[in-house]
């Protein structure tokens, strides 16, 4: 038996997928039981009287080049978040089975592992500059652990996690858990993605995001990059038709290269804010704290957090409290805006 049968429900890998309508272009579609006209308005390519080609070839293949890995070892979904929740009911019993995670951290992992009824271990990072403890993570491991969820760039927290201590669980744990990371914010560090150590290292999952620095957090399209026996049991689970067709053919004529190159101008842009606005921040009397970043965003501890979200909200402007992750009861987090945004909130806080 494969590593990923041993490691998955028994009742998932058992499990016959819906068969969706035959996806045949060209072929005139009388065997799905749709409208055979568009709606009035209707202005897509393909036509929204028929469903979206599930887990959609073309865009597949696209995102394959733009992450330097294999149509097989790639699956689409509604943002991370869906995908997180797949791992989570693929891989989790419940009641019996556990997800290890380290906070403070991405909220969704412990929301996945809940609905579920997954139990969860928390394996705290570090108290100095939140890096990971991965003796700690290990010493914490237990049989029933079937997924490690780690995020790199962390959120709230914005530090990159070692590279060499996170392959050192997926290597500790190879074939007892699958130790999966979410780089939904690589692009504005200096890593590499761990997306190319997966052909060597199978036991490792990646997540990937196009609602960060693409700038397409409304079309809700992620990735998720793994061993292709993942993929195949996720695609049992995943909705038929789960991206709508509007973003399939939006986000497909969106890669180019005219985009690539904008991205490019803009993560350095948000590079040079963000180093902007921590100087600034230091500086402000209030701020006790501002923690180096390598994500979009910077969290701040505040000697009157209350008082800086009130004021922040009198200028229009919204930021992310953060006092109810572990550790940081005095944080708040800043998304890095435009320089105007920014300059206004440090006005506030001044």
């Amino acid at each position: 038996m494969s590593w990923v049968r041993a490691l998955a429900r028994p009742d998932i890998v058992a499990l016959k997928a819906y068969e969706h309508a035959v996806w045949e272009p060209g072929q005139v579609r009388l065997h799905a039981n749709e409208l055979p006209w568009r709606a009035v308005a209707d202005e897509s390519v393909a036509g929204l009287n028929h469903y979206p080609e599930p887990q959609a070839r073309a865009l597949i293949e696209r995102l394959a080049q733009v992450y330097r890995v294999t149509p097989e070892s790639l699956l689409i979904s509604r943002g991370s978040d869906e995908a997180i929740d797949l791992l989570v009911r693929a891989f989790c019993r419940a009641g019996e089975d556990a997800v290890l995670l380290c906070p403070p951290t991405f909220g969704m992992y412990a929301v996945a592992a809940r609905i579920q009824g997954a139990k969860l271990l928390p394996v705290p990072l570090l108290a100095e500059g939140f890096a990971l403890d991965w003796q700690a993570v290990l010493k914490r491991y237990t049989p029933d652990v079937k997924l490690v969820f780690l995020c790199s760039p962390n959120n709230p927290t914005g530090n990159l996690l070692s590279e060499a201590a996170v392959l050192k669980i997926v290597d500790a744990l190879a074939g007892r858990a699958l130790v999966v990371v979410d780089e939904a914010y690589i692009e504005f560090s200096s890593a590499d993605s761990l997306a190319a150590q997966i052909a060597k290292q199978p036991h490792l999952a990646v997540l990937r995001t196009l609602s960060k620095a693409h700038g397409l957090a409304g079309a809700r399209l992620g990735t998720l990059i793994a061993d292709p026996e993942v993929i195949a049991l996720l695609k049992k689970l995943i909705a038929p038709y789960a991206v709508p067709q509007l973003v399939l053919e939006a986000v497909t004529t969106l890669l180019d290269a005219t985009h690539f190159r904008t991205l490019g101008r803009r993560v350095a842009q948000i590079r040079l804010e963000r180093a902007r606005m921590r100087q600034s921040l230091a500086d402000l009397p209030g701020v006790t704290t501002v923690l180096p970043s390598e994500a979009n965003f910077l969290l701040a501890r505040f000697a009157d957090p209350a008082g800086a979200l009130a004021r922040a909200s009198s200028a229009g402007l919204l930021v992310r409290d953060a006092r109810s992750y572990p550790g940081l009861q005095d944080a708040l987090r800043i998304t890095i805006g435009i320089p105007e945004e920014n300059d206004r909130l440090l006005k506030a806080w001044a």
